[in-house]
């Protein structure tokens, strides 16, 4: 198959440029719209309907893991979220590429996962041209509240980031990150 015969969802799930307006994008948008205001909306102390729902939305849903509501993803499915991790309220994944969350995670309110990105060129970004690239959040990561994490990022294991960081750039393993943008301030 070449590029040009893929459907602009195949091109979006292989990471090339599409167009997000495509019918079939289109329903897949829909689908996490439903199911994100159907986990934001229930009883919530109905934590077994809102695991369902959670396992149904998310491409995985690890045993013990938590996200409380409001949350607001694109798609759901491509995210992976880990074993015994924890997502406090207002949790927003754009998830456009693969978001890996790993095991024992903690997230702060209104952190945000960002994965969609737009060219830089005027042409081809009011043609409504956009891409995506994956973000990796290592094993027993702490993410402050109101910590954005930008597309294409990885953060190592154990790493900590402070509240209202903004992670442009990969973090390594067993370091606190604070600021815009995010810098390594101590080892841990």
């Amino acid at each position: 198959m070449t590029v040009s015969e893929k459907s602009m969802r195949e091109r979006m799930l292989s990471g090339e440029l599409y167009i997000a307006d495509d019918p079939e994008i289109a329903r897949d948008i829909a689908r996490a719209q439903r199911l994100s205001h159907e986990i934001n909306t229930i009883d919530p102390t109905d934590y077994d309907r809102r695991r369902e729902l959670l396992t149904e939305l998310l491409g995985s849903f690890g045993e013990g893991g938590e996200i409380r509501p409001p949350l607001h993803c694109d798609y759901g499915y491509q995210t992976f979220f880990g074993a015994r991790s924890f997502a406090n309220f207002g949790l927003i994944i754009l998830d456009v590429a693969k978001v890996t969350i790993g095991e024992d995670v903690q997230i702060g309110p209104n952190v945000q996962l960002l994965t969609a990105t737009h060219p830089l060129e005027p042409g081809p970004r009011r043609d409504k041209w956009e891409s995506a690239e994956p973000i990796v959040i290592g094993d027993n990561v702490w993410l402050g509240g109101g910590a954005i994490v930008c597309p294409g990022v990885t953060i190592g294991e154990n790493t900590v980031v402070g509240a209202g960081a903004v992670v442009v750039r990969d973090l390594p393993a067993n370091v606190v990150a604070v600021g815009s943008p995010a810098r390594v301030v101590r080892e841990l």
